[in-house]
């Protein structure tokens, strides 16, 4: 095989190889992310629910999380 072929191969195995690092690095934060974005869901559908049985202890209208916005 010529060198200069050889050369090109080998630079493009590099590539090649930098490429698949960088789709796993991806993916990686991609799940972390799910993760994260999962957790945060959760929290928020618990604070909705402390605030609407805060709401409907205190006396007052409608929980908040059974609010309609106004637009609607």
């Amino acid at each position: 095989m010529p060198a200069d072929t050889a050369h090109r191969l080998t630079e493009a195995e590099e590539r090649a190889a930098h490429l698949a690092r960088a789709v796993d690095d991806l993916g990686d934060a991609l799940q972390a992310q799910e993760a994260r974005i999962a957790r945060l869901e959760r929290r928020i559908a618990l604070l909705l629910a402390r605030e609407a049985e805060r709401e409907y202890e205190t006396g007052g209208t409608a929980p908040v999380a059974d609010w309609t916005p106004p637009h609607w």
